[in-house]
């Protein structure tokens, strides 16, 4: 299914490390991807779990890390070592619900991270810390940071279905940015 491997340039950019991937056809009307990438590394960042996205979203993660993740962790832990990916590509609706419109997933305009792994060995996570005092207070920082290079951003405080994870899409809003 890989097409090239990317060092460091996937997306023709430095930094972004992963995998061309032929075009992603999907029965279901509004899925697919036509030119698909498998992401494994941002900026030295390793990802849990290869995420196949277009290259859009590949590019809005990386000013995500660049200039929220990074800084707002800083040497929190020994820095950010990894991200732990929960979704990416995924032909569905959204939320999983019966009727509901496709889900960002579906085009590859999105990824879901659950975790940021530190460098000693512990890892932040939006289930466990986003209630917490000083790792809440990280967490609410890379919240509001991934709001600008993500056009929708939605973590625990907007419904029941992402309690335990940021969703990060790069869907377009006419009001602008819709951050919850």
């Amino acid at each position: 299914m890989a097409a090239t491997g990317q060092r460091g340039r996937l997306c023709g950019q430095r930094g972004l490390v992963g995998d061309r991937l032929a075009p992603i056809r999907a029965r279901t009307n509004g899925c697919g991807i036509a030119e698909p990438v498998s992401l494994r590394e941002v900026d030295g960042i390793t990802l849990s779990t290869p995420a196949t996205l277009n290259c859009e979203t590949a590019r809005a993660l990386q000013q995500w890390v660049r200039q929220s993740l990074v800084p707002d962790v800083g040497r929190y832990g020994g820095g950010v070592r990894s991200l732990r990916v929960v979704a990416s590509y995924a032909c569905r609706t959204r939320n999983n619900q019966p009727g509901a419109r496709i889900s960002e997933h579906g085009r590859g305009n999105a990824i879901d991270i659950a975790g940021i792994g530190l460098a000693d060995g512990t890892e932040l996570t939006v289930l466990s810390d986003w209630r917490t005092r000083r790792e809440g207070r990280i967490l609410r920082e890379l919240h509001r940071g991934a709001c600008g290079p993500f056009g929708t951003v939605l973590g625990p405080d907007s419904d029941r279905f992402h309690r335990d994870h940021f969703h990060f899409d790069v869907a377009r809003h006419r009001g602008g940015a819709f951050c919850r």
